[in-house]
């Protein structure tokens, strides 16, 4: 089975936890703590590459937004193929504060790692600080896969979206589908480790 290493990163509080738990145990609470220091889960899904259904394992990583965590993330963002930025849309300043994680992630995770950008708690419209046009408007100081996804944990709007969105990516990006035996294999390799056919990619 395929592994990808994905890693979440925003401030305190912009939701991460609570993305992953709907994801990963289709739940939502209301009281969820604070992650300290690092959190893990794996979650298998299945994605249609070519029409074809390949089995995929995600190894998925949650930071503690605090400060005085930040110095873990680093070591823990090396080695990932994608990252989900967060950012709260009932708090500006965690929109501000996504630049940081940004350059975190460039400087320690593999050079084509998959960035997106997701922006949380969209249901809670009456108390929303970021706009439409804000979010967007920010978002173009950087380099991102795609457009902003807008969720809910509560609800599960688009949560699954983020994920599925982001491994098919990663997926298209290191694997290859072998035109002589049908099999997916991994494109650094530059031959099919099923059939042994050497392809140029």
């Amino acid at each position: 089975m395929l592994k990808y290493k994905i890693v979440l990163a925003g401030d305190k509080n912009v939701g991460k936890s609570s993305l992953i738990a709907r994801f990963c145990d289709n739940i939502f609470n209301e009281e969820m703590k604070d992650t300290i220091g690092v959190a893990f889960k794996r979650k298998k899904i299945a994605l249609n590459i070519n029409d074809k259904e390949v089995p995929v394992e995600l190894h998925i990583w949650d930071f503690g937004g605090e400060e005085k965590y930040r110095t873990l993330f680093p070591s823990y963002a090396h080695g990932a193929s994608g990252a989900l930025i967060l950012f709260d849309t009932t708090k500006k300043e965690t929109l501000y504060g996504i630049e940081d994680w940004v350059n975190i992630i460039k400087d320690n995770s593999e050079e084509d790692v998959v960035t997106l950008l997701v922006a949380t708690k969209v249901d809670l419209k009456e108390k929303r600080e970021v706009s439409k046009e804000e979010g967007s408007k920010f978002s173009k100081k950087f380099t991102w896969f795609g457009d902003i996804i807008k969720t809910s944990s509560k609800t599960g709007e688009n949560v699954e979206d983020a994920f599925i969105t982001i491994a098919t990516e990663m997926m298209n990006r290191n694997f290859h589908l072998c035109k002589s035996c049908g099999d997916i294999f991994d494109i650094k390799l530059r031959y099919c480790v099923h059939c042994g056919e050497k392809i140029e990619v």
